[in-house]
Parts: C-alpha cells; sequence; structure tokens
C-alpha cells in the first residue's frame, strides 16, 4: 500500500497543463467493484479509480463521476462519505440529485467531485473507498440500480459516468437521465473557525493528587473507572488501584493509567479516567506520554493509548452518538503489523453486525515519548494537532452534535495478546488536559495559557458549566 499510495502521489503531481474537455474526451477511463455487493445493504459502497489513458495531464477539478441509483422512497435523503482515497479523502467531494421522470433505479444521482490534484498522463487516481447510506439508516434495496454491479475486481465500468467540464467522456448514461453537469466542481471554500475575543469558560488541570482516594478528584469532575465491560479483553477489570499520580520531573505530577495482561480475562485489569459530560465546541488539549515498550514482561501485545472524547451510544446506530479519537497502538492491532496513529472522527456504529461509520487519519511511525495533543471542534470542523502540526482534518457527518465527557484509558485489543502466560504490563501518562469553551485555541498559544496557569501557581480552574 505505502508503494501504491506513492506511486500515485507521483503520477498525480501538478504539471501546469490546462487539460479542455476536447483534450479529455476519450483520454479518461472509470473502473469500478463495490466492496458491499448483495441486493440489500447497509450502506452502497461504489469504489472507482480514474485512469488517464491519455497524452494530456487533466485537472481533477473539473472531473465528474456520476453514479445512479434508485430511490427507496421520494423523499428518502441520503448522505456521502469517503473511507480512503490514495488522492486523500479531504480532496473528494459528493453531491446527490435527483431525475424528474427517470426509469427505475436511476431517479437519483452520486455525483462525485474533486477539488485538488492532477491525473498525469497513464497513471491512476488509485483506489476512492466510497460509500452512502439512508439518512435513517434503513437498509438499502441496489440490485436494480442502474449503475451497480455485483463485482468485487476492479474492472472498466461503463454504467457510471466521467465528465469533463460537464462534457461526457466515459460511460452511458441511462435514457431519460438528467442533464450532464455543466460546469466545473467548484473548488469550496474551508471554513474558518471563528474565535471570539477573550477566554470564555475554560477547563485547566494539571492533575495535582495524592492518590487514586484523593476526594479533590472528584470535587473536579472526574471519575476513575471501576465498572466491568468494555473496550478490550472480555472479562477484564478496571481496578482503581491503577490510576496514580507519580512525580514526573521536580514536584510536577501527572496522571498515570497502568494496564495488566497475561492474556486471560480474569488476569487482565485496564485503566480509564473521564470527565463528565459537558463538552462540545471548542479547543481540547493534553500533553500525553505514549510508550512503545511494557515497563515490565514481555513485549507484543496490541495495546491501545488514548485521549478522546465522546457521546454514549443509546443504542445502535444512534445519530446522537459521537466520538473523536487520538489512539495510539504501539504494537499494532486491527490489521497493522506495527506503530500506528489514528485520529479517528465517528458518527455512529452498532455492534452485531459489526458496522462502523467514521473517518480516519493515520500514520505508521513510533510516537513513543511526551506529545502535545490538540483537537479543535468548530464551524464544523474538526481539526487533530499533533506537535503543533496539523495531523487531521475531519467534517460533515461526523461533527459531533451533543455534549461530550472527555476521557484517558489504557486497553488491550481483544484476541491481540501475544502467547505467554507472563503478566506485563503497560503505562500511559498525561501531564496536563485544557479545554476553552467556544474558542479555536492555536496549538502554541494552548501550550502558553497551560504555562501561564504554572508560572500562576494554579493547579485546577473549571468554569464550564454543566449542561
Amino acid at each position: 500500500m505505502v508503494w501504491a499510495a506513492a506511486t500515485a502521489a507521483a503520477a498525480l503531481v501538478a504539471v501546469g497543463v490546462a487539460a479542455g474537455s476536447a483534450q479529455a474526451a476519450g483520454t479518461l477511463r472509470l473502473q469500478y467493484r463495490t466492496s458491499a455487493p448483495g441486493a440489500t445493504v447497509d450502506q452502497v459502497e461504489p469504489w472507482f479509480q480514474l485512469r488517464n489513458d491519455g497524452a494530456s495531464a487533466v485537472p481533477l477539478s473539473r472531473v465528474t463521476i456520476r453514479y445512479w441509483f434508485g430511490s427507496d422512497s421520494p423523499g428518502q435523503q441520503y448522505r456521502f462519505a469517503c473511507s480512503w482515497a490514495v488522492v486523500s479523502c479531504s480532496t473528494v467531494t459528493g453531491t446527490f440529485g435527483t431525475v424528474a421522470g427517470a426509469p427505475a433505479g436511476a431517479d437519483r444521482y452520486l455525483d462525485v467531485g474533486f477539488t485538488a490534484g492532477t491525473l498525469a498522463p497513464g497513471a491512476s487516481t488509485g483506489d476512492l473507498q466510497l460509500r452512502f447510506h439512508r439518512s435513517d439508516w434503513q437498509r438499502i434495496g441496489q440490485a436494480d440500480d442502474y449503475s451497480y454491479g455485483a463485482t468485487t475486481a476492479y474492472q472498466d465500468w461503463t454504467r457510471a459516468a466521467v465528465y469533463v467540464d460537464g462534457a461526457l467522456v466515459w460511460g452511458t448514461p441511462p435514457t431519460g437521465s438528467s442533464p450532464t453537469p455543466t460546469t466545473p466542481n467548484p473548488t469550496p471554500t474551508t471554513p474558518q473557525p471563528t474565535q471570539p475575543p477573550g477566554r470564555g469558560p475554560v477547563v485547566f488541570d494539571d492533575f495535582s493528587y495524592a492518590n487514586a482516594d484523593d476526594p479533590a478528584i472528584g470535587a473536579h469532575h472526574w471519575t476513575i473507572r471501576t465498572n466491568a465491560g468494555g473496550p478490550g479483553i472480555p472479562g477484564a477489570s478496571w481496578p482503581k488501584q491503577n490510576v496514580s499520580f507519580p512525580t514526573v520531573s521536580g514536584s510536577n505530577t501527572a496522571l498515570q493509567l497502568r494496564s495488566t495482561t497475561d492474556g486471560t480475562g480474569a488476569g487482565t485489569q485496564q485503566s480509564e479516567v473521564l470527565h463528565q459530560r459537558k463538552f462540545l465546541d471548542g479547543t481540547y488539549a493534553a500533553r500525553v506520554l505514549f510508550t512503545d515498550a511494557p515497563v515490565s514482561g514481555p513485549d507484543g501485545d496490541a495495546v491501545v493509548e488514548t485521549f478522546f472524547t465522546i457521546t454514549p451510544l443509546a443504542y445502535d446506530l444512534d445519530p446522537q452518538y459521537s466520538e473523536q479519537d487520538f489512539e495510539y497502538l504501539p504494537n499494532g492491532g486491527w490489521g497493522e503489523p506495527s506503530n500506528i496513529l489514528y485520529t479517528t472522527s465517528w458518527e455512529t456504529y452498532r455492534n452485531e453486525p459489526w458496522l462502523a461509520v467514521n473517518t480516519h487519519t493515520e500514520v505508521r511511525q513510533s510516537y513513543a515519548g511526551w506529545h502535545d495533543l490538540v483537537l479543535q471542534v468548530a464551524d464544523g470542523q474538526i481539526r487533530y494537532y499533533v506537535d503543533g502540526q496539523l495531523f487531521a482534518t475531519h467534517g460533515g457527518d461526523y461533527y459531533p452534535e451533543t455534549v461530550q465527557s472527555v476521557n484517558f484509558n489504557l486497553w488491550f485489543i481483544s484476541g491481540g495478546q501475544i502467547g505467554s502466560s507472563t503478566p506485563r504490563t503497560y503505562v500511559q501518562q498525561v501531564d496536563w488536559f485544557y479545554h476553552a469553551k467556544g474558542e479555536v485555541v492555536a496549538p502554541s498559544d494552548v501550550v502558553a495559557r497551560v504555562n501561564g496557569y504554572r508560572a500562576a501557581g494554579t493547579s485546577w480552574v473549571d468554569t464550564v458549566p454543566a449542561p
């Protein structure tokens, strides 16, 4: 996958060649497959590869891919998502349209566009892993959709169309279909976060507590989890004593999570600390120590080190659910073989059968050591920063709608244990936490504010009202 992404990225360099529809005609070729074959599905999943067989580069912002399907009811609404794309999901758009008087299976369409990139001669976009679903999350019948095919391997596909500057260059539209696009895909303006003057309500905690029994923990609205349940190894416990506040430098203490496993549920202890549900728009930040190896015992377990916000799931596919995650897997897991840092934004999910509605960005490298993690939630955009650098931007359906809690936990992925009965212990530390309600704070300003609190001898502030 690394080779494929690098090859596609090299092919999509901007070469400064303006390719009009006349140049592109007969040169672009669309390939299709689906990752969700079947007459009825939870989500329609058309995957595409767009290939340039011509001699001229084609700016992707002038290209539209149209996929026709039949609506389940006249007023039914649909939602689009890009799961993964070599060209980056941040450059892929999806809009729906309605076709009056169209034949069965073609009264709706999905237009897929691009905001950036150039497709060089002989190049391919690589995977465009796309999906859409009903807004009410009922299952979709797709057997009679005009553009649908049950193929799970890429092949040339003419039942979806490609347009350049509104002119058809590939595919066969259904009889009676809507007019073709007449203008290039507009380049959307990225909403800029608003920042109100002054400082509003904030939460700051330097984690200056004596131990897990310190009454100030509860008074400051934190809870140390002790109840059973997921995530992690079934049967694992969450004991209070796995949370402590060791000195990490000078007189500075930090929140420490400790988790231990021998590979069995009974022999596994995990840890979590969470704040009350009262957070939504604004800036969240924490200084977190990620670790790559256990402090004792053999290495290799699939362990997850986290900082995240969450609204609980009330029922399967609850639309009010939300979650924004920093998750570091030092030994891999979920199909990854080694170090990987995920940032994931969730719309909802279902446990049985498993259905995840999220978008994620990841980097495969070690993140062992201290890191400043900043999450900005504002104006429909979710921005993740690591050590002052923008790591990911998500939005759309994944933007949270209801108040959330702030959580830190350390847990083991079920089935990801090494073949050893020797106990092994991992730790994660958190130096401080900061939240500014309704305010977008740059990562450098977050650190400056935290340093200001410390210089003033302030170890805790909470002026964010409970909902």
